[in-house]
């Protein structure tokens, strides 16, 4: 093999390598506040999983939270920004089995490259640069498709697997028909979204017993306020607005929150969520515990989540088509106050 023979190749293995390399940098998952993560604070609750529903099954431990382990959470002070890993997915091939297996092809294609078979079995032209960047192209394209589709059907998997189960909380919104004449996402009594055995009223109970032994029943006006704070807290964050945010949810998310508005502004991005609707919600369990009202909600929604460059408002990540997500969020609210975010977790 000549001088020049090896150099191009060299060559032409170095602009594979560069390509690829670009599109397999982390990226995030999801960009919607939080990031798709789990955080925040859920009181001695924080590192005990919600119990389950039909809309959520499981749910991720915290990643990141100001309470410590063993612990009662204290959601009205900041968090430090230190240790706080974050929720982030390998880029293009997403980790795991399809990471192995893009990983072997890659390699296998880049020793073809090197031995003289080419990328695909060879491409001894004059042409050659410009057949590989065309097939590392489709390639790229095809692997893309693929992956979004799998991302896809990912998300809608929670709400499925628990269709046939009940909320052990008899509080249960089953499809975008159900709930209230005012369009609560909820079930409740008298809401249609309940029949009379499961009744939610009077001397039904929710959640676990916290350690100062009080479960609470809520009523619909609650119910109403997480839907619109699914939204108002989506809206907010699209409008990078933490002044707004801070009427909605505590310090600690506030932190959260603004530390992840920080990042996409050092990238020159902005993250805009729009089209939020709620497509059922059960309630996990309700507690009072340390002179606060807890309550943790498990949602399924819909939303048109994208991530646009600041200045030319590209679409970087993401598309206008909306998608599915289910998450668990968790509510308090001191005496006389109103409810407020104070923890998000992933479902499983």
């Amino acid at each position: 093999m000549s001088l020049a023979s090896v150099a191009r190749r060299a060559a032409v293995v170095a602009a594979a390598v560069l390509l690829l390399g670009a599109t397999l940098v982390p990226q995030d998952a999801d960009a919607r506040a939080g990031r798709g993560g789990s955080f925040g604070s859920r009181g001695s609750k924080t590192f005990s999983a919600p119990p389950p529903t039909a809309t959520a099954p499981g749910a991720a431990p915290m990643q990141r939270s100001i309470t410590q382990p063993g612990q009662p959470g204290s959601p009205a002070a900041a968090p430090s920004a230190a240790n706080r890993p974050t929720s982030r997915i390998g880029g293009l091939f997403g980790g795991g089995l399809a990471a192995g297996i893009m990983g072997g092809l890659l390699g296998a294609g880049l020793f073809g490259l090197l031995s003289g078979s080419g990328l695909f079995g060879g491409l001894g032209s004059i042409w050659s640069l410009l057949g590989l960047a065309i097939q590392i192209g489709i390639v790229v394209l095809v692997v893309r498709m693929v992956m979004k589709w799998m991302r896809s059907r990912q998300q809608s998997q929670p709400a499925a697997a628990g269709a046939g189960a009940g909320s052990p909380s008899g509080y249960r919104f089953d499809g975008p028909g159900g709930g209230s004449a005012t369009g609560s996402r909820y079930g409740y009594p008298g809401s249609g979204g309940l029949s009379p055995g499961a009744g939610y009223g009077a001397g039904s109970s929710y959640g676990g017993s916290s350690h100062d032994g009080g479960e609470i029943e809520l009523e619909k006006e609650d119910f109403d306020a997480f839907e619109r704070l699914l939204s108002e807290v989506q809206e907010a964050w699209s409008q990078q607005d933490l002044s707004r945010l801070r009427g909605m949810a505590t310090p600690e998310m506030v932190e959260i929150f603004g530390e992840d508005l920080a990042a996409d502004a050092s990238r020159g991005v902005v993250n805009k969520v729009t089209g939020v609707k709620l497509l059922q919600g059960d309630l996990a369990e309700a507690w009072h515990e340390d002179g606060r009202d807890y309550a943790t909600v498990a949602m399924r929604y819909e939303l048109v989540d994208v991530t646009e460059e600041r200045d030319t408002g590209r679409i970087v990540e993401g598309d206008s088509q909306p998608v599915e997500t289910t998450e668990l969020w968790t509510f308090l609210r001191a005496p006389g106050g109103r409810w407020l975010l104070t923890a998000i977790q992933q479902a499983e």
